[in-house]
């Protein structure tokens, strides 16, 4: 055997060997290891968890130690949280990319959720911003519970609108700061501009809608037939039954399609781009089970050098300084109102998961936690 064919041999089984191991590490994880439990009662409180990658049948609800906020933090009493694809997969472990952050075999957080609105029922001895009985809403690591703790300057949390309730204001943090950021930053929305939301009746949609139509665009929103007149109801100045016409091949160009559900082709979006127009790729339809929605911005990285149009991937950064407050500001000036489609109770938030999963709410899913 020459030299070259032993490197080949030896790579080809390293290759193998690495295969296998992660076929391992995909079947049998690790045996979950979970928190122990308080004795005292008073620092329990109930939390939903998730030991192992899976369906939403992996969820469990159960007690966990009941955080203490440290002095520069604040003790939220949550009323509501609400769900996300995100939570989805972090909770299944997928696409693969996901679990480079999360843990290969099983997850190094085992607690889930994120958008929340509570009440403050305790600070940190150095807090000034807020007060007992003070109304927040925003964005907390572990939010699916009942208690929550964040730093005083968290810029993820804001104090409530007061003309929104608990469950209104829970489900806004990440689908609103996906649209604010895909609407004001990546392609910033002029006055007049023509403007395609694909998508727009789902969580992310509902409020690009609405934050476009604040900034002066014109808004197509594209949706099924049961939800034009909720798409409508937003502001959208023309709806578009994605059952019945194609908007790729109506003949209408637009300046910017903010796409969350990844419905057509890169070259099919083209056709209904202007010529320096731009895709705002949110989301997207993909069976990838290793880059899930990231494999269209790696096709656009190749499309680029041979079209003018742009094609650019939207990952919202949740802690950007002012978001929230921005968000505040559109509800409560009344541009903005969250849509609502159903609401669990937190006993049942494996089926809140799964009608999630299923891929037709209209607007959010809210986990009503008290």
């Amino acid at each position: 055997m020459t030299l070259r064919r032993k490197i080949w041999t030896s790579v080809l089984l390293l290759l193998l060997i690495a295969f296998a191991a992660a076929e391992y590490a995909f079947r049998y994880p690790p045996a979950p290891h979970p928190a122990p439990v308080p004795a005292d009662p008073a620092r329990r409180m109930k939390a939903v968890v998730f030991y192992q990658y899976g369906s939403p049948d992996v969820l469990q609800i159960v007690d966990v130690e009941k955080p203490t906020p440290a002095d520069n933090e604040i003790l939220v009493k949550v009323h509501a949280a609400s769900l996300n694809p995100y939570e989805w997969h972090f909770m299944s472990g997928s696409p693969y990319l996901v679990r480079m952050i999360a843990g290969w075999r099983a997850p190094k957080n085992y607690r889930l959720g994120v958008d929340f609105a509570g009440t403050v029922v305790a600070v940190g001895k150095s807090v000034t911003r807020y007060k007992v009985g003070d109304g927040v809403f925003g964005g907390a690591d572990g939010a699916l519970a009942e208690y929550v703790t964040l730093k005083e300057n968290d810029p993820s949390t804001v104090s409530m609108p007061s003309n929104m309730s608990f469950e209104q204001a829970a489900s806004v943090a990440i689908a609103g700061m996906t649209a604010l950021q895909a609407v004001r930053d990546k392609v910033p929305v002029h006055a007049g501009e023509k403007i395609l939301v694909n998508g727009a009746s789902g969580g992310v949609g509902t409020f690009a809608v609405q934050i476009a139509k604040s900034y002066g665009a014109e808004v197509t929103g594209v949706c099924s037939t049961r939800n034009l007149e909720l798409v409508r109801s937003l502001g959208a100045d023309h709806v578009i039954d994605y059952t019945k016409e194609d908007f790729t091949r109506a003949g209408q160009q637009y300046d910017v399609i903010i796409d969350i559900v990844g419905s057509h082709s890169l070259l099919e979006y083209r056709h209904a781009l202007t010529p320096t127009g731009t895709v705002v790729i949110v989301g997207g339809n993909t069976d990838d089970p290793w880059l899930g929605a990231l494999d269209a911005p790696i096709r656009a990285i190749f499309l680029r050098p041979f079209v003018s149009q742009k094609f650019v991937l939207l990952l919202a950064n949740v802690n950007k300084t002012s978001d929230m407050e921005i968000l505040r500001e559109l509800m409560q000036s009344g541009k903005m109102t969250p849509v609502i489609d159903r609401h669990y109770p937190l006993t049942e938030v494996a089926d809140a998961m799964r009608y999630l999963q299923a891929g037709h709410a209209r607007g959010k899913v809210v986990v009503d936690i008290d």
